[in-house]
Formats: C-alpha cells, sequence, structure tokens
C-alpha cells in the first residue's frame, strides 16, 4: 500500500501547504528517475523523490509512508535527506550575490551608482 505523492511531500515538511505540493508536481518540479510525477502518484517505501524548490534540487528517500502532517522533530522518521551540500552552497551564494552592501543613513543608491553597481554585478 502507498500514499499519493503530493501528500508524502506535504506530510513531511517539503511545502507548507498541500496545494503548493500539488501545485509543484503539476508543475513537473517533483520528480523519480527524472520523470515527472503527477499529484496523484502512488509511491512506496525506498522511492527516492527528487523535488526542485527555490533554486535547489532536494533528494529525498522515503523510509516511511504518512498521509497526515508530523512535527518537525518526526519528520526524520519518514524520510532521509539525501541532497548534497553543493546544493544548499547554491542558496548561500545567491544571497550574496545580490546583496550589496552600503553604510547605515547612505539612502538609496543615485542613478550613477546603480550604474556602477549593474556594471560590477555584470563582471
Amino acid at each position: 500500500m502507498g500514499v499519493r505523492v503530493d501528500k508524502w511531500i506535504w506530510a513531511v515538511r517539503i511545502f507548507k501547504s498541500r496545494s503548493q505540493a500539488t501545485e509543484a508536481c503539476k508543475s513537473g518540479k517533483v520528480s523519480i528517475d527524472g520523470m515527472a510525477l503527477k499529484p496523484s502518484r502512488i509511491i512506496d517505501i525506498g522511492n527516492i523523490i527528487d523535488v526542485r524548490k527555490e533554486q535547489i534540487n532536494l533528494s529525498l528517500e522515503v523510509v516511511d509512508l504518512l498521509e497526515k502532517r508530523v512535527g518537525a522533530k518526526l519528520v526524520e522518521n519518514f524520510m532521509k535527506n539525501l541532497t548534497p551540500d553543493e546544493e544548499y552552497n547554491k542558496i548561500d551564494l545567491l544571497k550574496h550575490k545580490s546583496f550589496e552592501f552600503r553604510n547605515k543613513g547612505m539612502g538609496r543608491p543615485t542613478k550613477k551608482e546603480r550604474r556602477e553597481i549593474n556594471i560590477f554585478k555584470d563582471k
């Protein structure tokens, strides 16, 4: 006996709502072995599910099945996170790349300063 993939990724707290999990499945962000899944796809223990979320690719192994959402501390009993550390490093790089430091009280950049910032970002 299996459980729907959208219910499972919602129950293990990958997405905040079941509708977000369903939408991720419909848009092709959830897959097994490179094949996109429909929200109603039944999964079993041992499946490895790939989820594209916020510019990183999560890789999760199904350890146990559940249909009801559980507390954050209990999630590790139902899934094993196989995501490599490089994926998490992408988030840190993106945060630092889009941030430009300005001293307090400097206000918004002028048009000239914005052009210089954009030239610097493009390099």
